[in-house]
């Protein structure tokens, strides 16, 4: 069982600063998962990569997520969970947990734009400032995931648009996932970032993002559960993950909705980050264990 403590955080540092290099092998050398079926005959990701856009918050801590070494042993323990096929992360935390040995056998996809920084006047143009493809087939990663967000009234969204589109087709060249997380959003009156749940806006967005690049071979949906996910599933052929969203003080309610959509044959699986890792009970097993229950029924 792997544990992380004060002295395997130590561990990996020093790991870090003298021999950078083991993580290259280590990637080399891992384990490779069997595919993306999944232990339950659909895949079960863990997301964990809401740091690296400064998103940091879970429930009602603004800064649940800020502390690497409470994140690390809450992935770790989920990852060690029967049923939890992988993880979807951005370098350093991938590269953390290859460090502790957490990602043999395990289904990884590297999260590629990380630019549109939370709360920032600039985070539609959502730049690719994480994983690119190339890197994630060197690596031996099972896909790369990007966020595509639509403002009709934000001219930047076409340049997002556009680095989307380069990204699911060289994805496609190394014959590894493109995973297109696509939203409909508008700024409030106070400028924040607001996106769209209703069943039209997540069809739309789905529609437009099935269509990027030169092929769609590789290329699976992460979508939001909204209420008529029965007219959003019907709008595509493409797989599709169900996105956990935000951590909801009514649990069973949020757990319900995602039993609904697993129903359909369309849904490949789940990509689920802080209500796993920071359920309203702080129970991460049981929130995991709940969810795998939900794929297997």
């Amino acid at each position: 069982m792997i544990t992380v403590d004060a002295a395997s955080i130590a561990k990996l540092v020093q790991t870090r600063a003298l021999h950078p290099e083991r993580i290259g092998d280590l990637a080399a050398r891992r384990q490779q998962p069997e595919g993306l079926v999944g232990q339950t005959g659909r895949l079960l990701l863990v997301a964990a990569d809401h740091p690296a856009r400064g998103a940091l918050r879970a429930g009602e801590d603004p800064l649940a997520m800020g502390d690497r070494a409470e994140l690390l042993s809450r992935l770790v323990r989920a990852l060690a969970r029967p049923g939890v096929d992988g993880v979807l992360g951005t370098a350093d935390v991938i590269e953390d947990l290859l460090l502790l040995g957490a990602l043999e056998g395990k289904v990884v996809i590297g999260s590629m734009n990380r630019g549109g920084l939370a709360g920032t006047v600039f985070e539609i143009d959502d730049r690719f400032t994480g994983y690119d493809a190339a890197g994630i087939a060197a690596a031996g990663y099972q896909g790369g995931k990007m966020l595509f967000r639509i403002d009709p009234e934000d001219h930047h969204t076409v340049a997002t648009m556009q680095s989307c589109a380069r990204a699911v087709s060289e994805l496609a060249t190394h014959a590894v996932m493109a995973m297109v997380e696509p939203f409909i959003s508008r700024r409030d009156t106070t400028g924040r970032i607001r996106n769209d749940l209703t069943t039209e806006a997540v069809i739309r967005s789905a529609t437009v993002s099935a269509g990027l690049a030169a092929t769609s071979a590789y290329t699976w949906l992460k979508l939001p559960v909204v209420d008529n996910m029965e007219a959003v599933l019907a709008a595509t052929t493409l797989p599709v993950v169900l996105l956990g969203g935000e951590v909801g003080a009514d649990q069973t309610a949020q757990f319900a909705s995602w039993s609904k959509a697993l129903a359909s044959p369309s849904v490949r699986g789940m990509v689920v980050g802080r209500t796993l890792l920071f359920p309203p009970d702080g129970g991460v097993e049981s929130a995991v264990d709940a969810t795998v229950e939900m794929m297997t029924a």
